[in-house]
């Protein structure tokens, strides 16, 4: 009854802060849960003893993408059973079962446990959807729209920071505080238990709060609510429209034809249809500007996860010696033996300071850059500059010791500033070529799915490039693949056609591909540009 009258009490016109707030705690358990054993991987698989030493960069892969092969194959199962019991106990089950594979994960006595508890996690967990499902039902104006949506994506960033950082400062806490944790305890036996645990914690903490004052959004099954007038036409759109609570257009056909004010440029209009409004010509929902930014998205994605799964272990491995006095025949970057020799601890505070570029990245270098050149030109300089960010990693073993770790944070910030603002313009790009709002859902989906199966494929392919480089005492090698995967994405985003109408008029106009509605203070009339 108090969540009824909460609802209830809420102006629909306000910006739902709360809700989102609650939702972003949620969204935390996916870069937790994939993020967290990142560190310590690699040692993790060398501690099972799977193959020799120089495959445990192909199997830390595995078991990395066993977590996003699950949750792509059983992405649209969530999806679907989301309609029918609703948003909220999908999204709590999806917490509970990631809570509980991560407990797996930590009390593994082999690798394949390990790898069974991995894949659990993702089975269980279809929150991504679910979570972009229930932001745009919870956002019902358009303005809220670019504040709502990058919240998501800054949490990303956060649980990028929590995930490894936790991971990498207390797996194997018997090495590190043997007082605290003496010989013959547990974290002796399970070294790798610790950061599951408090993983763990953090995804009981969001469960209960989640539980308690997170509102359902399914249309059927939340309180009733005025909803908005939202409608357009696609290839699917019937010729009549439906009076049901989850169609487009079915708080407006009770109304009379002067119903209702806009919000718009801070003041109320009254809006009288001189005519009656003629509805746009049905559109194509796969254009192929969503096409290409959907390509653009799993190209990014593909190299991207390559490098936060490179970096522990490239970090991690031993560091030879003798490099820097090898013969004259052996050139840099064909001779390129080992890594820096890090800690796992250190790699740990180094991933998570990493997190913490990543958030200045995002907060206050992304909004400054695409004010200043605006989304595509922005989205067609970085995605041009990407492959250095893989070219520079292998050259860490060149700099000094007295110097190495300021040359880290260098490669790490040329990385963020790629990465962070690449992908929010995907996002925003992809949305934009979307030809109608009720198509977004379907387009964000397919998107989320093909963006999963890259990150699923990528580790293992990365981990087998080192694995290969190794033996030939060149793992530099599975960089330069990374940098090459860029290069065809750099190249692949010129053949995205660009929209000829992507500013809002000056009539308040709203643009979607080839169509726009604008709005003036005494009628409503569609355009289509053809």
């Amino acid at each position: 009854m108090a969540l009824l009258q909460r609802t209830q009490a809420r102006n629909p016109d306000d910006f739902p802060a709360m809700q989102l707030f609650l939702l972003a705690i949620v969204r935390l358990a996916e870069p937790v849960a994939l993020t967290s054993i990142f560190p310590y991987a690699w040692a993790l698989v060398k501690d099972f003893q799977i193959g020799d030493e120089n495959h445990a960069s192909f199997y830390s892969g595995l078991l990395i993408s066993a977590f996003s092969l699950a949750e792509a194959a059983m992405g649209m199962y969530w999806g679907g059973l989301s309609d029918r019991i609703g948003r909220k106990p999908v999204l709590m089950l999806g917490c509970v079962g990631t809570m509980l594979s991560m407990i797996m994960v930590g009390i593994a006595p082999n690798f394949w446990v390990a790898l069974f508890g991995r894949a659990l996690g993702g089975m269980l967990n279809g929150n991504i959807g679910v979570i972009q499902t229930m932001v745009g039902e919870i956002v019902t104006r358009p303005e809220h729209e670019p504040r709502a949506f990058s919240i998501m994506p800054f949490v990303w960033s956060v649980g990028t920071i929590i995930g490894p950082s936790i991971g990498g400062m207390f797996a194997n806490p018997h090495e590190t505080w043997p007082r605290t944790f003496p010989t013959g305890s547990l974290f002796e036996r399970f070294p790798y238990l610790l950061p599951n645990l408090l993983c763990a914690a953090l995804l009981l903490m969001s469960i209960v709060l989640g539980f308690i004052l997170l509102e359902e959004t399914h249309p059927d099954l939340r309180p009733l609510r005025v909803q908005p007038v939202q409608w357009c036409a696609s290839e699917e759109t019937p010729l009549i429209p439906s009076s049901s609570p989850q169609g487009c257009s079915s708080a407006a056909d009770s109304q009379p034809d002067t119903y209702g004010t806009i919000n718009g440029a801070g003041e109320n209009w009254d809006m009288s249809f001189t005519e009656k409004v003629t509805p746009p010509p049905l559109v194509k929902v796969w254009n192929k500007r969503v096409v290409g930014f959907i390509v653009s998205l799993c190209i990014f994605t593909y190299h991207s996860m390559t490098y936060d799964h490179l970096l522990p272990i490239f970090f991690e491995d031993d560091r030879v010696a003798a490099f820097q006095t090898a013969k004259a025949h052996t050139i840099f970057p064909f001779y390129s033996p080992g890594g820096l020799g890090l800690s796992l601890r250190n790699v740990g505070l180094i991933m998570a300071v990493d997190g913490g570029i990543a958030l200045i990245v995002q907060g206050f270098i992304f909004p400054w850059a695409a004010k200043k050149l605006g989304t595509y030109r922005l989205f067609l300089l970085v995605a041009v500059m990407h492959p250095v960010a893989y070219i520079i990693m292998p050259m860490l073993l060149l700099v000094p010791k007295t110097l190495l770790y300021p040359a880290i944070y260098l490669c790490l910030t040329v990385r963020n500033l790629l990465t962070i603002i690449l992908y929010p313009l995907l996002m925003i790009l992809i949305k934009e070529a979307t030809p109608c709002p009720s198509a977004l859902g379907k387009v964000n989906g397919l998107a989320a799915s093909a963006a999963a199966a890259c990150r699923m494929i990528s580790p293992p392919i990365a981990g087998f490039l080192y694995a290969l480089g190794t033996r030939a005492n060149c793992p530099a090698l599975s960089w330069y693949g990374s940098a090459i995967v860029a290069v065809a994405g750099a190249v692949q985003c010129f053949w995205v056609p660009r929209a000829q109408n992507d500013e809002p008029s000056e009539e308040h106009g709203i643009v979607r591909g080839k169509q726009s509605i604008t709005v003036t203070p005494t009628e409503v009339v569609f355009h289509n540009s053809d």
